[in-house]
C-alpha cells in the first residue's frame, strides 16, 4: 500500500460572527485556501485528481455542493472534479482521511482535502430549519430513532453536560481550562506560531475598514475566571457556558495529500507522513464522549502508547471534552491543544478538521517533534482520529 504524505496544509485566521470575513461568500472563503496549498506546492492545478470538501451547513450559499463550487472559484481548472461531505464537526478531517485513503489505495496521487463553513451567512441549522419556510417537515431525526433512544431529540448542548456530569467536572475547572486555552492562544499568535498556516485574506476591520486578515478574531487576551463566573448557563442546572465552548467562526482551511510518486514526480517537500486513520462510533445521546474511545482504538491499531504521541490536537468543542478525554486516556496536559483550540481560536465547523491539521503539522516542526494526534467529536456520536508523523 502506497503511503500518503501531506505537503502543505494551510488555513485563513478565524473571524468572529459578522466581523473580518462576514462579507465573504463561503465558495470564494474555499477557493482562498484551495489556492494557499497549490502556491505552497508549486504544482501544476491541472495535476490535482481530486478536491474532497467538509461543509456542515449545507444549505443557502452552502448549498449545491459547495465543494465543486470553490474548484470554480479557484485557480484550480474546471477539469478537477469536487465533492462536498458531512461528517459533522469532523467534515473536512474525514475529507483528510478519505483523501489519504485514495492515495494509500493508488487510485488517485493528489488529492486535496478541505472544509469552510461560513456562520455568519449560513448560520447552524439553518439546513435543519429550512423546511420550515415553506411548511414541510424539517426535523432531520425520526421518531424510530428518538423512540429507540427514548430521549425527545439529541443535542450536542445536553452531551456536553452528561460528559461533565459523568466525569465531575465542576463550572471552575471547565472554565479554568477555557482560560488557559485563551491565554495560549494569545502567547502563540504574540510569537508569530501562526503566520506558516494562516492565509492573510482581505477583510473588514471592527470600523468597516478593509485590512488583510491574518490574525485570529476569537482570542481574549483578557480572559480570567471572574470574567466567566456569572455568564448565564446554556441549560438549567447546567455548568456550560459561552465562555467554556468552541466560538461561531468563519473560515476555511485546506490540505494537499500526495503519493510518494507525486512526491518524487513533482519535487515535493512532505511536511508528515498519515500513519493511522481511525474512525469510530458510539451512543448519540452522550454524543461527545466517542473521541475517548476513537483514541483507544486508533493506539491500539498504531500499535502506540498515548505517551508515544508529542503532540494532540483534540477539537475544544466543549471545555468538558479534551477535560474527559485527558482524564481518560492519562495524556500529558502540556502536550494538549498547545497553541489554544476551538475555545480561543474559533470553532468553524465544517472546516475545523484540516483547521486542526494544519496547525498540528506547524506545531510539530516549529517544536521539532515527531507524532501527532488529532481528534474531534462529532454529531451522531461519531469521532475521528488521525495519527502523524513530522517530516
Amino acid at each position: 500500500m502506497s503511503e500518503a504524505y501531506i505537503v502543505a496544509a494551510k488555513r485563513t485566521a478565524g473571524g468572529r460572527k459578522g466581523g473580518a470575513l462576514a462579507e465573504w461568500h463561503p465558495a470564494d472563503l474555499s477557493a482562498q485556501t484551495l489556492n494557499a496549498v497549490l502556491d505552497h506546492s508549486g504544482i501544476d492545478p491541472s495535476a490535482v485528481d481530486d478536491v474532497i470538501i467538509g461543509c456542515v451547513t449545507q444549505a443557502g450559499e452552502q448549498s449545491a455542493q459547495v465543494g465543486r463550487t470553490a474548484v470554480l472559484a479557484s485557480k484550480l481548472p474546471q477539469s478537477v472534479p469536487a465533492v462536498t461531505i458531512d461528517r459533522q464537526c469532523g467534515s473536512s478531517q474525514q475529507s483528510l482521511q478519505f483523501a489519504a485513503q485514495a492515495v494509500m489505495s493508488g487510485t488517485q496521487d493528489l488529492v486535496i482535502a478541505g472544509g469552510v463553513e461560513s456562520m455568519t451567512r449560513c448560520p447552524m441549522g439553518l439546513n435543519a430549519r429550512a423546511g420550515k419556510a415553506i411548511e414541510i417537515p424539517s426535523d432531520p431525526t425520526p421518531r424510530t430513532v428518538k423512540d429507540a433512544y427514548g430521549v425527545p431529540g439529541f443535542s450536542q448542548f445536553v452531551g456536553a453536560e452528561m460528559i461533565a456530569k459523568k466525569h465531575g467536572h465542576t463550572k471552575e475547572r471547565l472554565d479554568a481550562y477555557s482560560v488557559e486555552s485563551h491565554r495560549r492562544a494569545a502567547v502563540a499568535r504574540a510569537a508569530g506560531v501562526f503566520d506558516g498556516e494562516i492565509v492573510p485574506i482581505l477583510g473588514r476591520s471592527p470600523e468597516g475598514e478593509a485590512v488583510m486578515h491574518s490574525r485570529d478574531e476569537g482570542i481574549r487576551e483578557d480572559a480570567s475566571m471572574e470574567g466567566m463566573a456569572n455568564l448565564k448557563v446554556m441549560l438549567d442546572d447546567g455548568i456550560m457556558t459561552a465562555a467554556n465552548a468552541s466560538q461561531i467562526c468563519d473560515g476555511s482551511s485546506a490540505v494537499m495529500v500526495a503519493s510518494a510518486k507525486a512526491v518524487k514526480d513533482h519535487d515535493l517537500k512532505p511536511m508528515a507522513r498519515i500513519h493511522n486513520l481511525t474512525v469510530t462510533a458510539g451512543d448519540p445521546v452522550i454524543m461527545l464522549e466517542e473521541p475517548l474511545f476513537a483514541t483507544d482504538r486508533a493506539l491500539q491499531r498504531a500499535g502506540m502508547k498515548i505517551d508515544d504521541i508529542d503532540l494532540f490536537e483534540v477539537n475544544e468543542a466543549f471545555a468538558s471534552v479534551p477535560v474527559a478525554w485527558l482524564e481518560h486516556t492519562g495524556a500529558d496536559p502540556e502536550k494538549l491543544n498547545i497553541f489554544g483550540g476551538a475555545i480561543s481560536l474559533g470553532h468553524p465547523l465544517g472546516a475545523t478538521g484540516t483547521k486542526l491539521m494544519a496547525t498540528l503539522v506547524h506545531a510539530l516542526h516549529t517544536n521539532n517533534k515527531k507524532w501527532g494526534l488529532q481528534t474531534m467529536c462529532e454529531g451522531g456520536g461519531i469521532a475521528n482520529v488521525t495519527i502523524i508523523e513530522a517530516l
